[in-house]
């Protein structure tokens, strides 16, 4: 293991946080809070102890897949702790498991919360609160390879084992270049859904915030009822852009170059658009006797759809009050989540897609034993160590989700629904659940220990297991290797 390399980015992580620690300060001055003072201490401190960090002496600055993970891994559960240190000494929450839990939600765009007054923290933290959704909606790490060299070809260590989706590629032929162009489409998306909220009359402020929960489709709203007050031009606009988020943000690259040919390959895309609107259609026929009228209907299962398929999860209802049919299919896109390459959570449209055409494969041999089919995606035939790490990962994800439920339901005392959706909200990094834990409630009842499980759920969400896995195995951090 090189340790001296780990130290090195995990040194550039922290004062990165501490430069991003500046927004927040700014914020708090703009609305002449005390709060801004504190973050400006944690700001000055996290960029001389980033700088320490990264500023020793590199052994060897080659590494690999292992160091790659490991460094991703830890870099996250840094940014969760000194990232929750702010909200501690302010005041605005004063625990620090509830803090650390906060932080987590917001880094991991799960937007899971403990707390029950949202309005009653200051602008600095609800401005802070916000923003880490935005700084782990495409990733701190992709962030840090737009912006510096790293030695060699190692780019993509770092990259495979930050980004969502079943593989990672480049679309040009340098990570960095990659880097910057995936930053520079979700920059613009935010900025645009910023102004477009703006030109319907939501505040500045709220505009702001909302757009990075939507960028990073997190969920952390500024007001205690998420976006039930919004107008309902607001909360459609709001609804695209989540949409918008949730697609594979190499279809945007596409789109600029007017590259055709590769964006009609986008199967998992169109896959994606296909389950959205079977969704929102269903659901609008299932809600449409409970609603004023069926446009009434349409918006709001529009809106909650986009919202738990993209693992946002902003809400404008009580969706728990919803009929069955319709609480059941919300609970089944928030496994499914968006596409591979976007902000969303999930399992990803495209193993989904992947795991239904195995199982057609398996079911063509069994009637035509000497046919020979392979799975294919996107034009192209998916090779045979593809397939058997979607299939690891979709049994290894079953694995921590079956754990994950049994401990959580032995160390809380909640119904069988809360204690399921619980899991699956945070492991899934969508936010609200059902039962106890649902859009009107929040985590703040549970126990340190339980607190501790779903923190660990949403990391391994966020990071597709494998960073956190490698974290708790001794194999990993022998020197040698």
């Amino acid at each position: 293991m090189n340790y001296s390399i780990i130290r090195k980015i995990l040194g550039i992580v922290i004062k990165l946080l501490g430069v991003l620690m500046i927004l927040p300060v700014l914020c708090g001055v703009i609305y002449q809070e005390k709060e801004c003072l504190i973050y400006l201490g944690f700001s000055v401190a996290y960029i001389a102890l980033g700088s320490f960090l990264s500023g020793q002496k590199v052994e060897n600055e080659v590494f690999y897949v292992k160091e790659g993970f490991a460094i991703v891994g830890l870099s996250w559960i840094v940014l969760s702790i000194l990232g929750a240190l702010p909200f501690v000494v302010t005041g605005d929450i004063p625990g620090v498991t509830d803090a650390i839990f906060e932080t987590a939600s917001g880094f991991t765009t799960t937007g899971s919360s403990i707390l029950s007054d949202v309005e009653a923290l200051s602008h600095t933290s609800l401005f802070w609160r916000s923003f880490t959704h935005w700084i782990g909606g495409m990733g701190v790490i992709v962030f840090i390879l737009a912006v510096m060299p790293m030695a060699g070809g190692y780019n993509m260590s770092l990259m495979r084992a930050e980004s969502p989706g079943y593989s990672v590629g480049k679309l040009v032929p340098r990570m960095k270049d990659t880097a910057k162009i995936l930053y520079m489409i979700y920059f613009g998306l935010t900025v645009a859904e910023m102004i477009m909220l703006f030109l319907a009359r939501m505040p500045l402020f709220d505009a702001m915030c909302i757009s990075f929960g939507s960028a990073g489709t997190g969920g952390f709203g500024v007001r205690n009822d998420s976006c039930a007050s919004y107008t309902p031009l607001m909360q459609d606009i709001i609804t695209v852009f989540i949409l918008m988020f949730g697609v594979n943000f190499n279809a945007y690259y596409y789109i600029l170059h007017r590259d055709k040919k590769s964006l009609k390959k986008m199967s998992e895309v169109k896959g994606y658009f296909l389950i959205v609107a079977f969704c929102i259609i269903t659901i609008t026929i299932n809600l449409h006797d409970r609603m004023e009228s069926f446009f009434s209907a349409l918006h709001h299962a529009a809106f909650q759809v986009a919202s738990i398929i993209t693992t946002t999860g902003f809400a404008t209802q009580d969706f728990d009050k919803w009929p069955q049919y319709s609480r059941c299919l919300l609970v089944l896109i928030m496994f499914i989540g968006a596409c591979a390459g976007s902000t969303g959570g999930g399992m990803k449209v495209s193993r989904i897609m992947i795991m239904v055409k195995t199982v057609k494969r398996e079911l063509l041999k069994y009637i035509h034993p000497r046919s020979v089919t392979n799975v294919t995606m996107d034009g192209a035939a998916i090779d045979k160590s593809t397939l058997h790490s979607v299939s690891v990962y979709l049994s290894t994800y079953m694995l921590i989700f079956s754990l994950s439920v049994l401990v959580l339901a032995g160390a809380e005392n909640m119904d069988l629904e809360s204690t399921f959706t619980a899991v699956a909200c945070t492991f899934n990094n969508i936010g609200p659940g059902l039962g106890k834990v649902g859009p009107t409630c929040n985590f703040g009842q549970l126990s340190a220990f339980g607190k501790y499980v779903l923190i660990f759920d949403m990391l391994a969400g966020r990071l597709e297991l494998y960073p956190m896995l490698i974290l708790i195995s001794p194999a990993i951090w022998k020197r040698k290797g």
